[in-house]
């Protein structure tokens, strides 16, 4: 079921559609890594990748299949590690903190 909410979310957000947050300093973001269970390919890692992308507050996002890991970038102003690592679950992953940044 989950998986195929992920699929489904990935359909619908298709390639484009990443908004620009303009330019931040430094100061304004926080970034945090995250081991991610659940990857079974890479089109997992590239899905959530994208997908987070297109949440508010993301910076930016880049997700590893073999390090089974996720880099955000985020604005903390804008949206919290919590509703973060709740919409990696909705995604049907499982996320752990692994550094923060």
């Amino acid at each position: 079921m989950l998986r195929r909410r992920f699929i489904q979310l990935m359909t619908a957000a298709g390639v484009s559609g990443v908004a620009a947050l303009g330019t931040l300093e430094a100061s304004d973001t926080r970034t945090i890594t995250y081991k991610v269970k659940g990857f079974t390919c890479i089109t997992c890692a590239v899905g959530l990748e994208t997908l987070l992308l297109r949440q508010k507050g993301v910076v930016s996002a880049k997700a590893s299949y073999p390090e089974a890991s996720v880099v955000i970038k985020y604005v903390p102003a804008t949206v919290t590690e919590d509703q973060l690592k709740a919409y990696i679950a909705e995604m049907g992953f499982t996320a752990e903190l692994a550094h923060r940044g």
